[in-house]
């Protein structure tokens, strides 16, 4: 894998902005075509997006719908992959097809420059003809409820990109806010060592277990309904896509009945405020807590992008990854961008090919032959 490496050559044909699973799938893509580019991203290795996740993450899709354009993913098919699996699978693909990451990159600041665009990082400046977009749907920019700055200062507070395991936790009763499916599978864990609230509205459940025979056999049905049935071509998902950008998740490993085997307090209410530094549940029910989860979400912040390309609902401007208002400009890796299989590493490669595939469809537009590296 090409990273670090000093190139004295600063325009290139494409820019990838993060090294996730969709900026690697881009990567991927654009090698293939011959075009001169580079990835920038924040992180010091590949893989370290996900290696931040709390420690007993696993993924809800099976191995072998896990898999980047051009590796399988390296496990029993209907295993479901740890998040270190995931992180260390990564780096062995920008690794396998040497993708040009240049890493300790943040992007201070995206602009226009004459006809193409200029990528403004810390220490240096890159202009290209195009500039894919790759932080992921949110960027891990978290959610925090307002409230949380009223709560009493012994209360522990971690938002859910925060939190990795029971032990960063005093002793004492632990509120979880959001029942999305991380919140549940949160709950579900500290449960084992602390007395646990989970409060927010109910998000539903996927009425098969991930790790079950039933699965199994429907799993191949549900993949094709992701992609083909709830994608934007088709009105049923044009509706779908609204519903999923801005409601949790429904339960998928961790069910009502696992959460009430396991002792966890539902409150289906929301955090409604905060008395006397404690949190406060629905209309009137205070919760004693030493510790408050917040699996709360996360929020755009594209605040780096010097472009009016983000509409007033704080989602890009984009038909399929392309920006119709800026030529050349793409995202990719958005929460369904294309379908609900785009938000699902499996998806990554897909909805990448079809935004390198329009770029490369420019006039002018891969006219270097070499990938570089930075």
């Amino acid at each position: 894998m090409n990273t670090q490496t000093e190139h004295p050559d600063q325009h290139f044909d494409a820019v990838v902005i993060g090294a996730g699973q969709a900026g690697l799938a881009a990567g991927y893509h654009l090698q293939r075509h011959g075009a001169k580019f580079i990835m920038v991203d924040a992180n010091a290795r590949v893989g370290d997006n996900w290696r931040c996740h709390w420690d007993s993450l696993r993924l809800y899709s099976p191995a072998s719908y896990d898999r980047l354009p051009g590796l399988d993913f390296p496990a029993e098919p209907y295993s479901y992959p740890t998040k270190d699996e995931v992180a260390d699978y990564l780096e062995a693909y920008a690794g396998r097809f040497d993708l040009p990451v240049r890493h300790h990159s943040p992007v201070r600041r995206l602009a226009r420059s004459g006809d193409g665009y200029v990528v403004e990082l810390p220490d240096r400046r890159f202009e290209a003809d195009n500039v894919v977009i790759a932080t992921g749907t949110f960027g891990r920019s978290p959610r925090l409820p307002s409230a949380g700055a009223d709560l009493d200062p012994q209360i522990v507070q971690l938002h859910s990109s925060e939190y990795l395991n029971p032990g960063q936790l005093r002793d004492g009763k632990v509120l979880v806010v959001g029942a999305s499916h991380s919140g549940a599978d949160i709950a579900m864990e500290v449960a084992r060592s602390h007395e646990t609230v989970l409060c927010g509205r109910d998000t539903g459940r996927i009425p098969i277990r991930p790790e079950s025979r039933r699965f199994r056999v429907a799993f191949p049905v549900m993949w094709q309904v992701w992609g083909h049935v709830q994608s934007v071509r088709t009105p049923i998902g044009r509706k779908a896509r609204s519903f999923v950008r801005t409601h949790g998740a429904p339960l998928l490993r961790v069910t009502t009945s696992d959460l009430e085997g396991a002792g966890v307090e539902r409150v289906v209410e929301r955090l409604t405020g905060v008395r006397e530094g404690l949190p406060v549940l629905g209309g009137n029910q205070v919760a004693d807590v030493a510790n408050v989860i917040w699996c709360t979400g996360f929020q755009h912040d594209f605040s780096w992008i010097d472009l009016p390309v983000i509409g007033d609902d704080g989602w890009p401007m984009e038909e399929r990854g392309a920006v119709p208002s800026a030529p050349g400009l793409y995202f990719t890796g958005l929460s369904f961008q294309s379908s609900f299989r785009s938000m699902l590493i499996g998806g990554a490669g897909a909805d990448a090919g079809y935004v390198v595939h329009h770029l490369m469809s420019r006039p002018g537009a891969g006219t270097s032959h070499t990938a570089a590296a930075a």
